[in-house]
């Protein structure tokens, strides 16, 4: 009788047990509805960004720009210009519109910190005599920096060594009239690039993307 009652207490106890074993979450198990790791958020940027040469067909085809040590603040700025409209390109329109403000200021964060060192703080090259004067009248020096890589204010691009096709199509984009197709919409800029021809935006994104810089196309595995 007292084995019986022993191995009565036993079985109860190892129903208890298991019935607790069973109601309680697995440890590994994602809380419903966490928050994405920042390799889930910036899963949709390394498709482009992280591949060497990218290029993008749209509005004409150059190269994707260099993100990787890009100003955090400069990225969250250029997502929401592609979140509302102000700028115009499809597939950034659709990523912006899918991103809260905490998922783009880490997104930025995540990208400012793969940058190359800093740069001298005058820039690698000397422009020519025509070039020169180009910038002097764009004034591009009082935003972007003497170097440009260091600018006044975060929310501004750094532009030495960023792809001079990318920096011609984008100063060109400044030029188009507000339309719902084309375009980037930004007073600055808007006026800067409409005193230049084709021509000399051209040289002044050739020369600019030829200096040193901080960015760089930093490739990601495609195991992730």
């Amino acid at each position: 009788m007292t084995k019986l009652f022993s191995s009565l207490i036993a079985l109860a106890a190892a129903g208890v047990a298991s019935v607790t074993f069973a109601q309680a979450p697995a440890a590994s198990a994602p809380a419903a509805g966490g928050a994405k790791t920042i390799e889930a958020k910036v899963a949709m940027c390394i498709g482009c960004h992280a591949i060497p040469g990218y290029q993008s067909s749209f509005p004409e085809v150059h190269r994707v720009p260099m993100i990787s040590g890009q100003n955090a603040k400069y990225i969250v700025a250029a997502l929401n210009a592609y979140k509302t409209g102000e700028r115009k390109h499809p597939t950034m329109r659709g990523i912006g519109e899918g991103l809260s403000e905490q998922d783009m200021a880490e997104i930025g964060a995540y990208y400012e910190k793969q940058g190359k060192p800093a740069v001298a703080e005058k820039p690698s090259r000397e422009p020519s005599a025509q070039v020169a004067a180009l910038l002097n009248k764009a004034a591009c020096a009082s935003c972007h920096g003497a170097n440009f890589s260091k600018p006044v204010d975060p929310s501004y691009p750094k532009i030495a060594g960023q792809h001079p096709d990318y920096l011609f199509v984008a100063l060109k984009a400044y030029k188009n009239e507000p339309n719902n197709v084309v375009g980037r919409t930004n007073g600055v800029m808007g006026g800067i690039s409409k005193q230049f021809t084709n021509a000399e935006l051209k040289a002044l994104a050739q020369y600019i993307g030829s200096l040193q810089g901080e960015m760089q196309v930093q490739p990601q595995s495609r195991f992730r």
